[in-house]
C-alpha cells in the first residue's frame, strides 16, 4: 500500500541522509508511524539513485529476524547484508529487541561506511542511554501521532470521507485520535478497539517490562489521574497527599518514578511554567499533555468533550511537530497558555480558547495576558471562531484554518 508522506518530519531529516558519523534516531509513542517514516526515507534515498549505494532494511520484529537477540547475532546479520565496496544506508527497526545493540551500532558508525537510522520502543531508546552508549554521535528526531492537518490529508489520500464543516471534522479528530492506522478503519467502534489495543501494548511492552511496578493499584491511579486531568495544573505534592489520604501507601520517589515511566514511554509530555518577569523556570506545578487524545477516550466511558484542555492539547502538539519548545507563561497573576521558542530562538505567545464571542469578559480574559507582554514577538489568540477580532496587534486566528494551511508561529 502506498504510504501517506509525513513531509514535516522528512524535511527535518533530509539534511542528514548521507552522514555516516551521526546516527539518526527516530523516537515517538508506539504506533505513531516511526516504521513507516523509515520506509519513506529508504524510498527517497533509493529514488535518488546515488551511484553504488546499498540500502539495508532490517525490521527485527519480522518473523525472519525475531530470533536475533544478541549483539553478536546482530553484528553477523549486518555484516551479511551490507556491501564492503559501496556506501551503505542501514535501517534497523525495533532495535531494542537486541541486548547490547548500542555497541554494535556504534561500531558500524565508526567504520564510516554506513549512514545509520534506528527506531524502537522509547523506553529502550532514551536520550540519556544513547548519549552514554553511543558516545553522543546521534541526533534524535521526535515524531508524534497525526496532527489535525495531517489527519485530514491522510483521509483524503486514502479516499476517506472528510467533513465539509471544519468544526465537525475537528470533533471527529478529537474522538478518533491521530494514530495513523486508525484512519484506515471505518467504524468508530473498531477505531476505539484499535486504540485500546495500542494503549494496552504500550503499558505492557514499554512500561511494565522496564519499570518495576510493585504497587499496580497506585500506578493505575496515577496513570488515570494524569490522563483524566491532561491540560490542568498538576502539583506532585498535591497528588502525593491525595494518594496518601486515600489510603495508598506510596513514597514520593515511587510517585515520581511512575510519572517518569509514562513520560519516557511518550504517553505524557510535561510542560513547565516560566516566569515572564524573572525569565526563569518555576518549580512546582506543571501541566501534562497526552500524546494522543484517543488515550483519554480509550480509558474513559464518557465521550463529553471539555474543549479547553482538548484544544490546548491539539495546539501543543501542532507546535511541537513544527520543532518548537514550549512552556507555560506566568505574568504576575495572569497566565499565558503557551510560550513557544523556535529553532531560530524567536518567541511567540499563544492563548487557546473554544470561543471569545460569548461576552466582552471572555474576550478580555484571553487578551489580557498577551497585552501584558512587553516585547514585540508575535502573539496569538487561537479559537474555533470564524468572526475574528482585531485588538492591539494581537492575531486572532481560527485554529482549524491555521493548521490546515500549515502556518508556523
Amino acid at each position: 500500500m502506498e504510504l501517506y508522506i509525513r513531509e514535516k518530519y522528512l524535511k527535518k531529516i533530509r539534511g542528514f541522509y548521507h552522514d555516516a558519523d551521526i546516527i539518526k534516531v527516530i523516537t515517538g509513542v508506539r504506533r505513531c508511524g516511526k516504521s513507516s517514516l523509515m520506509e519513506m526515507i529508504a524510498d527517497e534515498i533509493s529514488k535518488e539513485s546515488r551511484h553504488g549505494a546499498c540500502i539495508v532494511y532490517l525490521n527485527l520484529d519480522e518473523r525472519k529476524y525475531n530470533k536475533i537477540k544478541t549483539a553478536d547475532q546482530l553484528e553477523k546479520l549486518i555484516e551479511e547484508k551490507i556491501s564492503k565496496e559501496a556506501f551503505n544506508y542501514l535501517f534497523i527497526d525495533e532495535v531494542q529487541n537486541v541486548d547490547g545493540f548500542e555497541e554494535v551500532i556504534n561500531g558500524f558508525r565508526e567504520d564510516k561506511n554506513c549512514s545509520i537510522f534506528i527506531t524502537g520502543s522509547n523506553s529502550y531508546l532514551l536520550s540519556g542511554e544513547l548519549a552514554t552508549k553511543l558516545t553522543g554521535r546521534y541526533i534524535e528526531f521526535e515524531m508524534y501521532p497525526l496532527t489535525f492537518e495531517e489527519y485530514e490529508e491522510m483521509k483524503l489520500f486514502y479516499g476517506k470521507k472528510v467533513n465539509a464543516n471544519p468544526a465537525e471534522e475537528l470533533q471527529s479528530f478529537i474522538l478518533e485520535g491521530g494514530f495513523p492506522r486508525a484512519v484506515l478503519i471505518d467504524s468508530i467502534a473498531d477505531k476505539r478497539s484499535y486504540t485500546e489495543s495500542v494503549v494496552k501494548e504500550i503499558f505492557e511492552k514499554d512500561i511494565r517490562k522496564r519499570v518495576k511496578i510493585r504497587n499496580k493499584e497506585s500506578f493505575e491511579t496515577i496513570r488515570q489521574y494524569l490522563i483524566n486531568n491532561f491540560g490542568s495544573s498538576t502539583s506532585i505534592n498535591n497528588l502525593y497527599n491525595d494518594l496518601r489520604n486515600s489510603g495508598q501507601n506510596i513514597s514520593r520517589q515511587t510517585l515520581s518514578r511512575y510519572i517518569k515511566a509514562l513520560v519516557d514511554a511518550k504517553v505524557l509530555y510535561e510542560c513547565n511554567r516560566f516566569d515572564m518577569k524573572s525569565r526563569k523556570s518555576i518549580s512546582g506545578e506543571k501541566k501534562y499533555y497526552i500524546s494522543d487524545l484517543s488515550f483519554f477516550f480509550a480509558l474513559n466511558t464518557d465521550n463529553r468533550i471539555n474543549f479547553g484542555p482538548v484544544l490546548e492539547n491539539i495546539v501543543y502538539f501542532y507546535a511541537r511537530s513544527l520543532g518548537n519548545s514550549i512552556s507555560i507563561g506566568r505574568i504576575g497573576k495572569l497566565e499565558c497558555d503557551f510560550i513557544l521558542r523556535n529553532s531560530s530562538m524567536d518567541y511567540s505567545y499563544i492563548q487557546v480558547a473554544y470561543t471569545i464571542a460569548l461576552s466582552p469578559e471572555t474576550e478580555d480574559r484571553e487578551y489580557r495576558p498577551l497585552e501584558q507582554i512587553e516585547d514585540n514577538y508575535p502573539k496569538y489568540v487561537m479559537t474555533t471562531d470564524y468572526l475574528l477580532q482585531k485588538r492591539n496587534g494581537i492575531k486572532h486566528v481560527n485554529l482549524m484554518n491555521f493548521m490546515t494551511s500549515k502556518q508556523e508561529f
